[in-house]
C-alpha cells in the first residue's frame, strides 16, 4: 500500500482581501492633491488670484506712468506761460483762456477749469472751488517759480541756464544695494498676506477633511486598511505641497509681470529674500498642518471646529501682524519664533543685513518644532479620530487608548 503525498497549493489572498500598500502616506497624499486640484472652487480661487496679481502689477505700471489732466483757467499771457512751463514737468495741463479774472472764477465755479492762475497784486493766485489737489498745486507752484525766474533773468540780461550754472546736484547711495521703502512694504504685506490666507485656507481643509471622515466613519474603514497615523501624515504632507506649490506659483506670476511690465531694476535682492519666504512658509506651514488635523478629530460637528481654532489662529494672527508692524528688537525676536519666524524672518531680511546663519538656524528651530508638533499629534489624531459623539479636549483625548 503505497501513500501519495501531494504539496498544498500556496495560500492565496480570498476575493474579498485586499493587500495594504506599502506606503499608505503615499496614496494619502496623492488623494488629498488630486482631491484638491479636482475641487472647481479651488480652482477658480487660485486662477482669480493669479489674475489679481498680474492686474495689480499692470495697474501699478499703469498708474505710476498715466500723466494726470488739469484744465486751468488764465486771464493773460503771464499765466499763460506759467500754465506751459508747469506742463513740461509731465503732468497734462491746459491753458483755458478767458477775458478777465472774474471770467477765470467763474469757469471755476462752473467746473468749467480744475483751477484758475491769476497774476494779480506783483503776485500770482491759484483760485479753486472747494479745494485744489497738492499734486495740482505742486506742478502750478514750481511751474510760477521757474516762469518768473526766466522772465526775471531775461529782464536782467541774462539767461535762466546761467542762473543755475553750479546747482546740480547729483545722487549717491550709501547702500547701494538696499531694495527702496515703497518696495519693502509692498513685500512685507505680500508675504504677510500670502502666509495668512494660505494657513487659514488649506488648515481649515484638513481640519475639515479630518471632521468629514469621522463623522462618516469613513476613517474606520481606512483605518482597517492602513495605520491611522499615515492618514495623518498624508494629509499633512498632501496640504502642504498644495500649499507650497500654490505659494511658488504665486511668486512665479509676479516675478514675470514685473519683469515684462519692466519693474525689474527695483527688485534687487527681492528675488532671493522671496526664496526664503517659501522655505520658510513651508516649515511654519507643516508646524501648522498637524495642529489642523488635530482640531479636526477632536470636533465631532462644524460648530465645535469653529470654536477650538481660536489657539491656531491667534497664532497665525500674530505672525501677520509681527511680519506688518514688528520693528527693531520686537523683529529681531519674532524671526527667530517657530511659525511667526515665516513672516518676521523674510520681512526682517527685506531691510536689515542678515547673516545667512540667522535665516538657516530660524528655520531649522522651525522645522523642529513642526517635527515635535507631528509627533504629539499623532498621538492625539490617533486616540480622537476614532471617537465620535462629543467633542474631546486636548488632555481628554491623552488619556484615551490608543
Amino acid at each position: 500500500m503505497t501513500t501519495t503525498t501531494t504539496d498544498a497549493p500556496p495560500a492565496t489572498a480570498g476575493p474579498g482581501t485586499t493587500r495594504p500598500p506599502r506606503r499608505p502616506w503615499v496614496v494619502v497624499t496623492v488623494r488629498e492633491i488630486m482631491v484638491k486640484l479636482t475641487d472647481r472652487n479651488f480652482l477658480v480661487s487660485t486662477a482669480v488670484t493669479l489674475a489679481l496679481i498680474a492686474g495689480g502689477v499692470a495697474l501699478s505700471v499703469f498708474m505710476e506712468g498715466r500723466a494726470e489732466e488739469h484744465r486751468v483757467a488764465v486771464a493773460s499771457s503771464e499765466g499763460r506761460g506759467a500754465v506751459e512751463t508747469a506742463a513740461a514737468g509731465g503732468d497734462t495741463l491746459t491753458a483755458v483762456e478767458v477775458g478777465s479774472p472774474a471770467e477765470a472764477r467763474a469757469a471755476v465755479e462752473a467746473e468749467e477749469a480744475d483751477a484758475a492762475l491769476l497774476a494779480e497784486d506783483g503776485g500770482w493766485v491759484l483760485v479753486g472751488r472747494d479745494g485744489v489737489g497738492e499734486s495740482l498745486t505742486a506742478v502750478l507752484t514750481e511751474g510760477v517759480r521757474t516762469y518768473v525766474v526766466s522772465v526775471n533773468a531775461e529782464a536782467a540780461g541774462t539767461s535762466l541756464d546761467e542762473l543755475a550754472a553750479g546747482a546740480g546736484l547729483t545722487t549717491e547711495l550709501l547702500d547701494p544695494g538696499a531694495l527702496p521703502e515703497g518696495t519693502i512694504y509692498a513685500a512685507t504685506f505680500v508675504f504677510a498676506f500670502l502666509f495668512y490666507m494660505a494657513a487659514i485656507m488649506f488648515g481649515m481643509t484638513i481640519a475639515q477633511s479630518v471632521l468629514e471622515e469621522k463623522q462618516n466613519r469613513v476613517v474606520e474603514i481606512l483605518a482597517a486598511a492602513i495605520p491611522v497615523r499615515q492618514l495623518l501624515y498624508g494629509k499633512v504632507l498632501g496640504n502642504s505641497l498644495l500649499a507650497f506649490a500654490q505659494i511658488l506659483l504665486y511668486g512665479v506670476v509676479a516675478l514675470v509681470a514685473v519683469n515684462v511690465a519692466g519693474l525689474a531694476s527695483d527688485l534687487g535682492g527681492l528675488v532671493s529674500v522671496s526664496g526664503w519666504f517659501i522655505v520658510f512658509f513651508l516649515a511654519g506651514f507643516a508646524a501648522l498642518a498637524s495642529v489642523w488635523a488635530v482640531l479636526g478629530s477632536l470636533a465631532s460637528r462644524s460648530e465645535d471646529l469653529q470654536s477650538n481654532t481660536g489657539p491656531v489662529m491667534g497664532v497665525i494672527m500674530v505672525a501677520f501682524f509681527a511680519g506688518l508692524f514688528a520693528e527693531d528688537v520686537w523683529l529681531t525676536v519674532a524671526s527667530y519664533v517657530p511659525v511667526v519666524s515665516s513672516v518676521a524672518m523674510p520681512v526682517r531680511m527685506l531691510g536689515d543685513d542678515v547673516a545667512l546663519w540667522e535665516p538657516a538656524v530660524s528655520v531649522l528651530i522651525t522645522a523642529v518644532t513642526a517635527y515635535g508638533l507631528l509627533r504629539v499629534g499623532e498621538r492625539i489624531y490617533q486616540r480622537a479620530v476614532m471617537q465620535g459623539g462629543t467633542a474631546l479636549t486636548w488632555r481628554q483625548a491623552l488619556r484615551l487608548e490608543a
